[in-house]
């Protein structure tokens, strides 16, 4: 059995993605983020930095103590390995899948978030944030559509790369994008949207930014106004 701690943002919906997909045995453990439930001492011991998701296999491969794992990539990558899915063995297909994933923790997943937080959250507008992040997400969208043009996912089968992708591109509107400049990566899109693994990891969730731009200012501090002091 494996518990993901898991709130409704892009990098827990990846996990929830990767669940349905995969089949494995699990159970979700709702993490308010906006109650603060993230800096309780328990759930730091699982994810020091944090941060949704975390997981912890309670029957890791091999046997032995639970592991625990905080960091989305880390956590796919992990899953995909003990379940022998969505990675492939050989060598240079691993390393494609690879390399995409770590273009979107490194690229797509921070500029897309800070796109929303500045377009969304930000108490006053600063047009300079503006632009530079909506910018840098449209030229990441132009990066996967071109990589699309020729095959029907990012590296070969559908795999954690296009899992990891995917909850990204779901508030394109939010984002400032528009789909229809971007032909190959928009289907794409509709093909994973499609997926029933996907209609189910989605059942329920509330669209990304709705009614977020008033939030409460006890929400907004434990949001977007942690310090160290938070996890010491």
């Amino acid at each position: 059995m494996i518990d993901l701690y898991y709130w409704g943002t892009p990098n827990g919906l990846k996990l929830k993605l990767f669940m349905e997909e995969s089949g494995l045995p699990h159970r979700i453990i709702p993490v308010d983020i906006g109650a603060g439930e993230q800096f309780a001492a328990d759930y730091l011991r699982i994810s020091p930095n944090n941060k949704i998701p975390a997981l912890v296999d309670h029957d890791p491969v091999g046997g032995g103590a639970p592991v625990a794992l905080f960091e989305s990539g880390a956590m796919l990558l992990y899953l995909a390995e003990k379940c022998g899915r969505f990675l492939p063995a050989d060598v240079r297909g691993r390393a494609e899948v690879l390399q995409w994933l770590f273009w979107q923790v490194g690229g797509l997943g921070p500029m897309a978030g800070q796109n929303g937080h500045f377009v969304v959250h930000a108490p006053e507008k600063v047009p300079y944030a503006i632009g530079r992040y909506v910018k840098e997400t449209n030229r990441l969208y132009g990066v996967l559509d071109k990589r699309l043009a020729d095959r029907e996912f990012i590296a070969g089968d559908y795999s954690i790369a296009d899992m990891a992708s995917y909850p990204w591109i779901v508030p394109h509107e939010p984002h400032g994008q528009d789909l229809d400049e971007f032909p190959n990566l928009r289907r794409w899109f509709e093909t994973i949207r499609a997926r029933p693994a996907t209609m189910r990891a989605y059942q329920g969730v509330k669209p990304a930014y709705a009614a977020r731009n008033n939030i409460p200012e006890d929400e907004r501090r434990v949001l977007f106004g942690q310090t160290a002091a938070s996890v010491r």
